[in-house]
């Protein structure tokens, strides 16, 4: 699984002109899976996306001292089977490495519901959708998750 992580003010994404999830601050996690991941790969990014210390200290510095569940924030998850695509040769992306829906829709899935488990709040996209996502990054703080 890969992980994009995006800390952020405030995100939301929409569906056909409708809001389907919106968060304050927190982070935005667009997942993507491969046709090698399993629940233990979700396991471990829900546990450490939950603990990892990417929000500034309390008294406000600058260092990243706080963690998502530390500061009480939420998740947006969007499933992203994009972040497999593969550029290298001629003008259009092969998508061979994401896993086919029926094996990505329930991994992410289970990866919201670890999330949950972890006391994160959880809104998400619409697997398989075309949405829309909006959302100010806070920092900005962006990295990249491979489990």
């Amino acid at each position: 699984m890969k992980v994009v992580l995006q800390r952020v003010t405030r995100a939301q994404v929409a569906v056909d002109g409708a809001v389907v999830g919106k968060i304050g601050r927190g982070v935005v996690l667009l997942v993507g899976v491969t046709h090698t991941d399993a629940r233990e790969q979700a396991d471990w990014l829900a546990k450490k996306i939950a603990t990892l210390r990417v929000f500034e200290a309390e008294d406000g510095s600058s260092g990243f001292d706080r963690s998502l569940i530390d500061v009480g924030g939420a998740a947006l998850v969007v499933s992203q089977f994009t972040l497999y695509g593969e550029a290298r040769k001629g003008r259009r992306p092969d998508f061979v490495a994401a896993a086919r829906p029926e094996v990505a829709a329930p991994l992410i899935e289970y990866f919201c519901q670890q999330l949950r488990a972890q006391d994160v709040a959880i809104q998400t996209g619409v697997f398989g959708a075309n949405m829309q996502v909006e959302l100010v990054n806070d920092g900005p703080v962006t990295l990249i998750l491979e489990a």
